[in-house]
């Protein structure tokens, strides 16, 4: 079976979940290989957490480990086999700190104008609540954009809420929790049902969507 992992803030939670289903010691010493394979048979495939989707989509992998807002925000075709419960944190509308701006941009301008990596959760939260938004899309850090005038205010994921504080911000609305996921590819999951069950029965504390 071939199994995407991310690299950065979710790979030890998600080797640490890994290791009690298949042989993970080719992930403790990577160095620069992207492809590492286990005696058991199991091929991992490391990457960025945003372009997993993609590679079990396609079929490159027949599952993988991604947080709920990557799905939410590209909304690839595969199956959202279980919630592994690790890496929460929380989608946030943020502004300034002092006096909401929402409500004055609203009032003169007929919307807010909202910076985001996540456009799709930016635009359908306001439009689910009644309100225009000018979505910006930046790659970079999402909270300089209201310091300096390109925004009212941003969506962005918080976990302790520290930079956003740091930088000046408050949280003014929850819009979702997202944790990590296992997904699996269509095909493979309808091949590979008994072992992705099986693989997902031996990781501990996980949720069935």
């Amino acid at each position: 079976m071939r199994v995407c992992v991310p690299l950065g803030a979710l790979f030890a939670d998600a080797v640490e979940a890994l290791s009690r289903a298949t042989d993970v010691r080719p992930l403790a010493d990577l160095g620069r290989r992207l492809v590492v394979e286990a005696g058991d048979g199991t091929t991992y495939i490391t990457t960025r957490p945003s372009d997993v989707p993609t590679y079990v989509e396609a079929g490159a992998a027949d599952v993988g480990i991604v947080g709920k807002d990557v799905l939410i925000e590209g909304a690839p075709d595969v199956i959202e086999v279980a919630d592994l419960g690790f890496g929460a944190c929380r989608m946030v509308y943020a502004t300034l700190a002092g006096d909401d701006p929402t409500p004055d941009a609203i009032a003169r301008m007929g919307g807010v104008r909202v910076a985001s990596k996540y456009a799709r959760v930016a635009r359908e939260h306001f439009a689910a609540t009644g309100r225009q938004a000018e979505i910006v899309r930046v790659n970079g850090s999402v909270e300089l954009a209201p310091l300096v005038g390109l925004s009212d205010g941003i969506v962005d994921l918080a976990a302790t809420g520290r930079t956003l504080r740091e930088n000046g911000l408050v949280e003014r609305e929850e819009i979702f929790t997202s944790t990590a996921r296992l997904i699996a590819n269509r095909a493979s999951y309808t091949l590979l049902h008994e072992r992705i069950d099986e693989f997902v029965a031996a990781m501990p504390g996980v949720l069935r969507p």
